[in-house]
């Protein structure tokens, strides 16, 4: 129940910042650029997300830059709800996709970074030499979507659309099931607390 409630207070802090959505044209360059990726590009780094963040939380050898990017990366990923609303990536209409080019974006240039660290350098390029396989091998190179070209700032904070929510059916889905289950839940326990009494 716990953890239905700390779910219910993130949506209703992400869900009060929503109009601050997308970048603004001429956006902040205080920040440290990050090039864009493709939308073919997506959907082979979000399976190696998880290795490549563990890889880079444990790197040694960091400077400023690094470590910046790679907090953009993360405070990204967890304004694009962690990944788990369905057709986020894979969706460009999805009102989830322009963050998770953002929060993808970010983890490749990690991988990148972490090729010239000593220590890292052998696991990174290794993670390279996968994905690149994998992009070759099912020709994702070059599927681009509207956000393809879009490059990011870490000074530059990208959120959901979650105006569109409501005409995006599989994202509405994602959050009307969670809904019902805190619903449910709250029911549950006032049931429980009526026959207690």
């Amino acid at each position: 129940m716990r953890k239905l409630i700390g779910l219910a207070l993130v949506l209703t802090a992400i869900a009060a910042s929503a109009s601050a959505h997308g970048a603004p044209a001429g956006g902040p360059t205080s920040g440290i650029s990050i090039p864009s990726l493709s939308h073919g590009e997506m959907s082979v780094i979000s399976t190696y997300r998880g290795a490549i963040i563990d890889l880079a939380e444990n790197a040694a050898d960091t400077n400023e830059d690094f470590r910046r990017v790679l907090n953009y990366a993360q405070i990204e990923y967890s304004y694009c709800m962690w990944g788990s609303v369905p057709q986020s990536v894979s969706d460009e209409n999805s009102p989830f996709n322009e963050c998770s080019h953002a929060y993808l974006a970010a983890t490749k240039d990690v991988l990148l970074r972490m090729r010239t660290m000593p220590r890292e350098a052998a696991a990174a390029s290794e993670i390279v030499s996968n994905i690149d396989t994998e992009l070759v091998l099912h020709q994702l190179s070059l599927i681009l979507c509207q956000f393809s070209n879009e490059s990011f700032n870490t000074a530059d904070l990208i959120r959901p659309d979650w105006s569109a929510v409501p005409m995006h059916p599989a994202s509405m889905a994602s959050f009307s099931a969670i809904a019902l289950l805190l619903l449910g839940s709250a029911w549950a326990l006032r049931r429980t607390g009526r026959s207690a009494g």
